[in-house]
């Protein structure tokens, strides 16, 4: 057996903190890619309420808080949190939770109005869309690619349409999963907080 060499970085200085902004509010931080013109008014903390049914699942209520932020390359990060809430929004108990990516597909150096979006959750389901944006104020996409694991619940496709009208962000959340064709399951009105 040959003996284990420590790395070359073993021994040195621990490294600072990340030394790189990210930010959801465009009047600080790293200036936006200009790539992402077209998703700008995404950026942003919103909050909201919204509500979910499906055949395999009794319906229910929800609060959400979605943040879109930049680093200043041509990308957004997406992370969303929700939870259960009863009638009168007092909170029940953690529900669905997402990160992922939001990116400009680029043609010749310049963003088109197709996109891709990867998205994770924790259940163990990796959702990748191919998507277009209609102006900048409505994202369509459809799921292109499904990953799971061996214990995540069987999806088999998914469609999504994010829109701000009057200056709140709400989508629509069509699911094919559980043995169920492509029907609605989720929609929500969301709030800007933030940005």
């Amino acid at each position: 057996m040959t003996d284990v060499q420590p790395p070359p970085w073993a021994g040195l200085a621990p490294v600072g903190e990340y030394p790189y902004e990210e930010s959801h509010d465009l009047r600080q931080g790293p200036e936006l890619h200009p790539a992402l013109l077209g998703m700008l008014p995404l950026v942003g903390v919103w909050r909201g309420r919204g509500q979910g049914d499906y055949p395999t699942i009794d319906g229910f209520h929800f609060g959400q808080e979605i943040r879109f932020s930049h680093d200043g390359r041509p990308f957004l990060f997406y992370e969303s949190r929700s939870w259960i809430i009863d009638a009168d929004a007092n909170p029940i108990r953690p529900a669905q939770r997402e990160v992922g990516w939001w990116r400009p597909v680029m043609q010749d150096g310049k963003a088109t109005d197709d996109l891709e979006i990867l998205l994770s959750a924790p259940t163990g389901i990796v959702e990748l869309y191919a998507g277009l944006a209609r102006g900048t104020t409505q994202w369509q996409m459809a799921t292109d690619g499904i990953g799971r694991t061996a214990t995540a619940k069987e999806v088999r496709g998914g469609q999504r349409l994010y829109g701000i009208v009057d200056g709140a962000l709400l989508y629509t959340f069509d699911l094919a999963a559980m043995g169920e064709p492509l029907q609605p399951h989720l929609s929500a009105r969301l709030e800007r907080v933030a940005g």
